[in-house]
């Protein structure tokens, strides 16, 4: 595996992104609470740039004891990425899908050192 340098830490905005073309390989870069994730920028649902979807809370809905909505909210905490194409959020921390424990996004092997952001490339 090749390192390479991405960028400095600070340029990464808090609870913000940034897209990379790292030979040949879309990675996107987010920056929250203070920690760095890496992910492809391919949505495992149909290929679609899910690193450029939307950024939220995810969404819940309340019961009460008899199983009856008492609508829907954003869960304090929680940060979901929205894929553009088709809509499947996944949580920007873990990789994952609620709806499907076999669909995740793909983690992209990176370090950060001294204030800079390395990513892994295949050689």
């Amino acid at each position: 595996m090749k390192e390479i340098l991405l960028a400095d830490f600070d340029e990464i905005p808090e609870r913000g992104r940034k897209i990379f073309s790292v030979e040949g390989v879309q990675v996107g870069i987010f920056r929250i609470d203070d920690q760095i994730y890496a992910w492809r920028n391919t949505c495992p649902h149909q290929g679609g740039p899910v690193c450029q979807g939307k950024l939220m809370r995810a969404v819940e809905e309340r019961l009460d004891d008899q199983h009856r909505s008492l609508g829907v909210h954003f869960i304090e905490g929680s940060l979901n990425i929205i894929c553009p194409w088709h809509g499947y959020e996944f949580d920007v921390r873990t990789g994952r899908y609620a709806g499907a424990a076999d669909l995740h996004l793909i983690p992209q092997p990176h370090q950060v050192r001294e204030g800079k952001i390395y990513v892994s490339i295949d050689d």
